[in-house]
């Protein structure tokens, strides 16, 4: 294999508070571990923060078009020159135990048959019960988690990318390591691996902070958003699989949006709202 051991991707967006503290998390004296830094759509410092703290130790991607699934098709399918054993992929606010890419790395190294491994979660308030779900049910968190090399190049191959538009890369990158590739017939949870040695932790919500509000009212609708998407990928998931995921969920849209309708639940009807109010405005002509 040429180039290095690993490849940790940090995708960030906006994030000139926090991207000094995710890079000083990061491994970057280890000369087997090579670190990117992809900033999609931001409109502040966080590029020259990067550049300036990692030095030649960090590659840094500046693009102009945001969106986290796009830009993550945009450097793993579309970067030449991006080879690794093992990809470890980060979010730009996230901060990682110490040793994590290397815990990551060595977990699925130790079964071929291992696609990804996921990193937990190591503050706020339901810390505990979302480590709990990753180890039980094999689940994943964007802010941390890893797939192999073998695994990436099976998707190149295949051409299988991650619809543009999507909210969210965990989940379907998920789904896709434990099908291999396939549709849910496929279905094997031990593909992805749970891996308690790796961990990170993220800024909670400031409740006082109107700026920190501002930023979670629109991650609110962004998941409800997400959750009409997963509606949509499960049924793909269910028949063709993978191979028919389209290039933008968009697309699927109108013959989707006349069985969506706001969940009857207090927190969530008034985000549904606002997310079906934008999934119609994407499919207009």
């Amino acid at each position: 294999m040429s180039g290095p051991e690993i490849i940790v991707a940090v995708l960030a967006h906006n994030e000139e508070r926090r991207i000094g503290r995710c890079l000083a998390s990061l491994p970057l004296d280890d000369p087997g571990v090579a670190v990117h830094v992809i900033v999609n759509g931001s409109s502040d410092r966080t590029a020259a923060i990067a550049r300036e703290l990692g030095g030649a130790r960090v590659t840094v991607h500046d693009w102009e078009q945001g969106g986290k699934s796009r830009s993550w098709n945009r450097f793993m399918m579309d970067t030449p020159g991006i080879e690794a054993g093992a990809y470890v992929f980060v979010d730009g606010d996230a901060e990682l135990l110490a040793g994590s890419v290397r815990a990551l790395a060595a977990k699925i190294a130790e079964d071929p048959a291992t696609n990804g491994a996921a990193g937990l979660p190591q503050n706020g308030r339901k810390a505990a019960v979302y480590q709990a779900s990753i180890v039980a049910d094999h689940g994943i968190f964007g802010d941390l988690y890893a797939l192999s090399g073998s695994f990436i190049a099976r998707m190149r191959q295949s051409a299988i990318r991650l619809p543009e538009d999507l909210i969210g890369d965990d989940g379907l990158l998920g789904a896709l390591a434990k099908t291999d590739l396939g549709s849910d017939r496929d279905w094997r949870k031990e593909r992805l691996q749970p891996c308690p040695a790796a961990g990170f932790f993220c800024e909670p919500t400031n409740l006082l902070s109107p700026a920190s509000l501002h930023l979670q009212y629109k991650r609110m609708i962004n998941y409800s958003v997400r959750h009409f998407q997963d509606v949509i990928i499960s049924s793909i998931m269910q028949g063709e699989g993978a191979k028919a995921l389209p290039r933008q969920l968009a697309t699927l849209y109108p013959e989707w949006l006349a069985r969506f309708t706001p969940r009857r639940h207090p927190v969530w009807w008034w985000f549904d709202r606002k997310a079906l109010a934008r999934m119609r405005a994407a499919c207009a002509p």
